[in-house]
């Protein structure tokens, strides 16, 4: 018989065997395959969710190294999607992963369409707002995060709730940019794998998620800030 590569994930209390055939029938798109996005990717494949959509315009450059956990010295100059899912392929060869090589803009929520959870791992503000009108549009729910200089954001919209609730207009133009200022590596893994976290929650239904909470880490002394998110289904 072969090993169970999820025992230890199943044995979680309320995750069990429906848990884990919820994430493998899953389809979930990562929109931004860099310091966010590797992480996220790299622990949903492993968790077994049945089908990834990958979605960047970028190639791979030295100065991503430090960050972007999927990629390494050889994949200089390659599309990050077709890097990113070459690693995938290694690590969790059942995983259904599909490459987009291609900024979303206003065709977003035809390419969302059919996801049962995004997760917006990109740094620049119109791919953000697209992303997330998009999936209210859709009401698919999204889990959004983002880092800059020390420190790091996470959250879910749903139930109404949207990043415009957060922001309701676009911050100046390099807040938010990696390539605008220095990042942590170490922190990108940190919020990727909390935006990970958030989508097996959702996936499995095995707990409330930090929809209507803004989870906001500073690195420097390691505390966790949490701040209530306005908007959404009122009770």
């Amino acid at each position: 018989m072969a090993a169970d590569a999820y025992v230890r994930q199943r044995a979680l209390p309320g995750f069990g065997g429906e848990g884990q055939a919820a994430l493998g029938a899953a389809r979930v798109a990562i929109v931004g395959v860099g310091g966010l996005g590797c992480p996220a990717a790299l622990y949903l494949a492993a968790a077994g969710v049945g089908a990834l959509t990958l979605i960047d315009s970028d190639r791979v450059s030295v100065t991503n190294l430090h960050r972007q956990v999927l990629f390494g010295p050889a994949d200089v100059g390659r599309a990050k999607v077709e890097a990113a899912a070459s690693s995938l392929a290694a690590l969790a060869p059942d995983v259904r992963v599909t490459t987009l090589d291609a900024r979303l803009g206003a065709d977003a929520a035809e390419v969302l369409a059919g996801h049962d959870l995004v997760l917006d791992c990109t740094d620049t503000w119109p791919s953000r707002l697209a992303v997330a009108d998009a999936c209210a549009a859709l009401a698919v729910p999204l889990v959004w995060g983002a880092v800059q200089g020390w420190f790091g954001q996470v959250t879910v919209f749903d139930s109404g709730r949207t990043l415009r609730d957060v922001f309701p207009e676009e911050p100046a133009p390099d807040f938010g940019v990696c390539d605008a200022g220095g990042v942590l590596g170490p922190l990108c893994g940190q919020v990727g794998a909390a935006m990970a976290s958030q989508a097996v929650v959702l996936l499995t239904g095995t707990g409330r998620g930090l929809a209507g909470t803004l989870q906001v880490l500073d690195a420097r002394d390691g505390e966790w800030r949490s701040l209530p998110v306005a908007g959404g289904a009122r009770a």
